[in-house]
């Protein structure tokens, strides 16, 4: 049975755990054996303890600096909104709920969706192939040619190879969370030069919804530069009517509520 110290037992052991010189540790000590009371687990910890150096250097491999780094740590805040233009507190609570239930949604029927077959004219992208993604998403037609406007229908059938692959759940739920993370970047990275479009709008809830938490730091760093990209480019909308500003204002909703990062929050209208 393994020995389990009691509270009164650790607190007898207590002075066992001042410095000691090492080579007074180590004395007869074989690694090799295991211990077998509580007097010679704690020598071993202090003797592997006394062998870490003070300091220690981590080994960078200097090809890894040459990436591109996608962590952002800046702390920076939103753009505030426009008057007129912020969402009220009661409709950011009901996204905040609303959005909650969707992910609920995704987690319990993800093996459901995940064992779907898909169509045989859907081909996703490989994990790391940035360029195949923005097209998988947005499609060749606005990634070719920055279009804003909405895709027009002059024929009865749908081409997603030029409109983009909506964000079904069948597709979704095939990405794990690298995947998932690594798309939000690259359509970050679009975002960060473009305007904001539906076809982005959806795939951008698609993947907050799919994002696990406690997150990650590049996630995290993620989410809050894609709220503040939302907050500049709301800055520039003509009219608190557009259609871009209600999704602009959910996006920064879903980071700054849901994720909790409140310093990104709207201030209530």
């Amino acid at each position: 049975m393994a020995w389990v110290p009691s509270e009164s037992a650790v607190e007898e052991l207590m002075p066992r755990l001042l410095p000691v010189e090492p080579c007074d540790l180590a004395e007869g000590f074989d690694p090799s054996v295991p211990p077998r009371t509580p007097q010679e687990y704690l020598r071993r910890v202090q003797i592997e303890a006394a062998q870490c150096p003070d300091v220690v250097v981590a080994q960078i491999d200097p090809k890894k600096l040459k990436r591109k780094q996608s962590v952002n740590v800046s702390l920076s805040g939103c753009q505030p909104a426009p008057e007129g233009y912020s969402p009220t507190l009661k409709w950011q609570q009901q996204q905040v709920a609303q959005f909650s239930t969707v992910r609920q949604s995704v987690n319990k029927h993800r093996s459901h969706w995940k064992s779907q077959q898909l169509d045989s004219n859907v081909t996703m992208p490989k994990s790391e192939d940035e360029e195949g993604w923005k097209k998988f998403c947005l499609g060749e037609r606005l990634c070719a040619e920055g279009a804003i406007g909405p895709a027009t229908n002059e024929s009865p059938g749908i081409d997603y190879v030029q409109i983009g692959f909506p964000p079904l759940l069948s597709i979704v739920s095939r990405m794990n969370q690298a995947t998932i993370t690594s798309v939000l970047e690259y359509l970050s990275n679009w975002f960060g030069e473009r305007d904001f479009t539906p076809e982005l709008g959806r795939w951008l809830y698609a993947l907050l919804a799919c994002l696990e938490k406690p997150l990650l730091p590049e996630a995290h760093s993620l989410i809050r530069q894609l709220a503040r990209r939302c907050s500049e480019v709301r800055l520039l909308v003509d009219s608190k009517d557009d259609e871009r500003v209600p999704a602009l204002n959910l996006l920064i909703c879903l980071v700054s509520r849901y994720f909790d990062q409140r310093d990104l929050a709207d201030e209530p209208s």
